[in-house]
């Protein structure tokens, strides 16, 4: 499930330590943190997924739930390879989940069905 949507407290601390109080499958709130340097990275000032370290040329990182509750975002300024900035965003809850009340990483995968029909 999405994180935001069974946490309380949500914050990034250190510009890069997603921390938050996570309902586990009891129903009972539990500490949990996770470090986003793990899993994004800066590539010549694009944020992307499946990188790391993004916070050694980040700035001005925040975060904030947006669109009526719906959406976790991670804004940070990055440095590109020649030393421009850019101000980026990213939605965590594209990959980012609670499971049982700790904070798991992975791709969401849509199902896809396709009429298949015999041709004529």
């Amino acid at each position: 499930m999405s994180f935001h949507l069974s946490a309380e407290d949500i914050r990034v601390d250190d510009n890069h330590i997603l921390r938050a109080r996570l309902q586990n499958g009891n129903g009972d709130w539990q500490d949990a943190e996770f470090d986003l340097d793990q899993v994004l990275g800066n590539q010549d000032g694009m944020i992307h997924w499946d990188g790391r370290d993004f916070s050694r040329s980040a700035h001005d990182v925040t975060f904030s739930i947006e669109g009526g509750g719906q959406v976790p975002v991670l804004r940070v300024f990055l440095r590109s390879n020649n030393g421009n900035e850019f101000s980026r965003d990213v939605n965590l809850a594209e990959r980012i989940r609670n499971d049982n009340g700790n904070f798991t990483y992975g791709m969401t995968w849509s199902l896809l069905i396709l009429d298949a029909r015999p041709c004529d």
